[in-house]
C-alpha cells in the first residue's frame, strides 16, 4: 500500500520561512529541499553557537506524515548562568579545591612517614601507626 502523506517541506521552518519571506518569490520559490537544509543550518550557524560536538538532523516517518529532529551538543557553556548556577558552581570549586588540598596533604604526610621509617628514625619510643609493617608486608 502506498502512502499518500506529503513529506513537510522545511519551508515550514520558521527561521527558513522568515527568510524566504524577504526575497522575492521567484527567488524563494527557486530553493530545493537539499538546498533549504543547507540554508537552516547557515542560519543557525552562530559564533556563540559553536560547540566541540554539534550534531543536529532531522528524520522523517513516511506513514505518519512528520518530520522529527534531533540535537546533540556537547562543549563548554558560554552561557551566562543565573544565581542558583553560580552559587553551586562556587561551591563545587571550593569543594573540589579544598579536597585537593586535604588528600595532598594526607598523601604528603604518609609519604613523610614512610620516608622517617624507612630512615628508622621513632620519634616516639615503642609507638607505631602499623603503616611501615603493611607497606613492607
Amino acid at each position: 500500500m502506498i502512502s499518500n502523506y506529503k513529506r513537510p517541506s522545511l519551508r515550514d521552518d520558521p527561521r527558513v520561512n522568515k527568510a524566504l519571506l524577504n526575497m522575492p518569490g521567484r527567488h524563494a520559490d527557486s530553493y530545493s529541499e537539499i538546498q533549504l537544509v543547507y540554508f537552516r543550518h547557515a542560519l543557525m550557524d552562530h559564533q556563540w553557537q559553536r560547540h566541540f560536538i554539534d550534531t543536529r538532523g532531522t528524520f522523517y516517518f513516511p506513514f505518519i506524515g512528520w518530520r522529527f529532529f534531533y540535537v546533540f551538543l556537547l562543549g563548554r557553556n558560554k552561557r551566562a548562568l543565573n544565581r542558583k548556577e553560580k552559587q553551586l558552581s562556587i561551591l563545587i570549586f571550593i569543594v573540589s579545591v579544598v579536597s585537593f588540598i586535604v588528600i595532598s596533604i594526607v598523601f604528603g604526610l604518609i609519604l613523610l612517614y614512610l620516608l622517617k621509617s624507612a630512615l628508622g628514625i621513632d620519634l616516639f619510643e615503642n609507638s607505631s601507626l602499623g603503616i611501615w609493617d603493611w607497606f613492607n608486608g
